[in-house]
Order: structure tokens, then sequence, then C-alpha cells
């Protein structure tokens, strides 16, 4: 598909908020009238131009005949879903599909900061922070966090050498990183991480990486 120009790309969000909103695609009178073009042919030529690109497809002698091409359909249907994340392939995006588990019908904006992903809670090492087992958590992707939130870890299991994500509380000082369970009871200790031998030409990779921050979480009934 070719790149849009800003106009472009400004009418096809406009034609999504309005399926959004409505369910209908708004007619070449509507997007005139967003746009402030003096006629329906300025707004049928932009038409014309997004659907040669390859994002919509126009349907002949319906006012409001504007079809999202399968893509665009699958982005849109999308829009107020977040994915679940499970195991973690190695070297893969966060949100890559082949983490995603299922998709779940929950607006991003329900979390703050807005979340980018959701996964479910496993064990009870969170428990003094409220996050319970079985809880699904929303989480806002950014690789770095101030001290004392809460984060979304992606760390190898210790027996399976497989990728997972864990929930701790993070602190750093220098080199040094703490991911600390909010559980007092005896079995649950910080992790200790030290970065320094890291430094320099070493070829060891990171044991751990920042996904994103704790963002809110969802209880399901039961």
């Amino acid at each position: 598909m070719s790149d849009l120009t800003q106009r472009q790309t400004e009418i096809l969000d406009f034609i999504r908020s309005q399926l959004r909103e409505t369910g209908f695609p708004p007619t070449r009178e509507d997007i005139a009238r967003q746009f402030g073009f003096s006629s329906k042919t300025g707004a049928q030529d932009h038409l014309m131009a997004i659907a040669r690109k390859g994002f919509i497809e126009l349907v002949p002698g319906n006012a409001r005949g504007i079809r999202l091409l399968k893509e665009e359909e699958a982005l849109l249907s999308h829009q107020f879903e977040l994915p679940l994340i499970g195991s973690i392939a190695a070297g893969t995006p966060i949100t890559a599909e082949t983490n995603v588990d299922t998709w779940l019908r929950i607006d991003p904006e329900l979390f703050h900061p807005r979340a980018d992903f959701l996964h479910r809670v496993a064990g009870h090492s969170m428990k003094e922070a409220n996050i319970l087992d079985g809880d699904i958590v929303g989480i806002h992707v950014q690789d770095d966090a101030d001290n004392g939130q809460i984060v979304a870890a992606v760390m190898p299991h210790p027996k399976t050498g497989e990728d997972e994500i864990t929930l701790k509380r993070y602190f750093r000082r220098g080199k040094k990183i703490t991911l600390k369970p909010e559980n007092s009871a005896p079995a649950y200790k910080p992790l200790e991480i030290d970065l320094a031998p890291l430094d320099g030409d070493s070829q060891e990779q990171t044991p751990f990486r920042i996904a994103g921050v704790y963002a809110g979480l969802i209880r399901p009934r039961g």
C-alpha cells in the first residue's frame, strides 16, 4: 500500500471514527462538511486517492458506499480490544502475534496509563499490593520505570529457561536492580540483579527486561 498524505490520513481516521460511533461510514457530504471542502467533489477526489492506495473500497451508487479493506477492518475490530499475552517467544516484541493467547474486548482507556496488553497473574507474590492469582492486569508498554513502580519483567523461567512475564516492584541503584515481591511470607524473596558484569564487551544477555509498567487490573468473577 502507498503512504497516505496528511489530509488522506485525517479522512481515513474520520471514516474509522464514524464506523465506531454510528456503525455506518460517512457520506461524501459529511466528509466535505468535516474538512471544509466547497463541494462533495473534493471529498470524492480524496476518497478515490485513498482507494487507489489500497485502504478502502468505494461502492458505486451508494451515498455511504465506503468499505474498509481487510487490513483496515482488522485494525478497527481491535480498536477496543487488548491482547492477552502468555509466554514470550525468544527475540520477539512483547505484543507480537506469536505471543498473543487471545484478544479480550476491553477498552485500553480504562487503565492508567493506557494499557497496551493484558497478562493473567499466576501466583501470590503481589498479594499485599492487592494483585491476586487469576487477576488480569493491564500493562503500559515501556522499557524503563521509576523506582517503586510495579513492572512487568520478562525473565527466563528458572527450570525451563523460556521467557515469562512476572510482576514485581522495581528498584534500581546504579547497576543494581531489585525486583521486590509484595508478599511478606518467607518464601517470597527479592530478586537481585547486578548489571555491572554485562558492561563492556560482554556477550552475555541481560537477565531481564522491562516489558512495561502496571496500569490496573480486572478481577474476573468466580
